[in-house]
């Protein structure tokens, strides 16, 4: 497992699964995932479908950022998203709190 197939296929499985995730985050996100398996894509959860996108969308919300095994440690419930932030492991741009809380329940 890496970023790519949790991005690009299980957040999709996701909200097709439950719907109503993408209408209550309604924001674009960017994730700069970093290393092997990562990359840049943009998920656009004001839509009804087509969310994930190569690429980073200007007018995103904000930028998720970690590591490509942080991100599926994260994925995996090995590692916590909380205290991965307050490791600096994973990093929020600009600081939502609200829509980083409400990002936890795609993840």
């Amino acid at each position: 497992m890496n970023a790519k197939d949790i991005i690009e296929n299980q957040i999709p499985e996701a909200l097709k699964a439950k719907p109503e995730l993408a209408k209550e985050i309604g924001a674009k996100v960017v994730f700069n995932i970093s290393g092997e398996g990562g990359g840049t894509w943009t998920v656009d959860l004001t839509k009804e479908d087509g969310w994930v996108s190569e690429g980073a969308a200007a007018d995103a919300k904000m930028t998720v950022s970690a590591s490509n095994d942080d991100f599926v440690k994260i994925r995996e419930k090995k590692l916590n998203a909380q205290m991965a932030a307050m490791q600096g492991k994973l990093k929020f741009k600009p600081m939502d709190m609200g829509l980083a809380m409400k990002l936890a329940k795609l993840m």
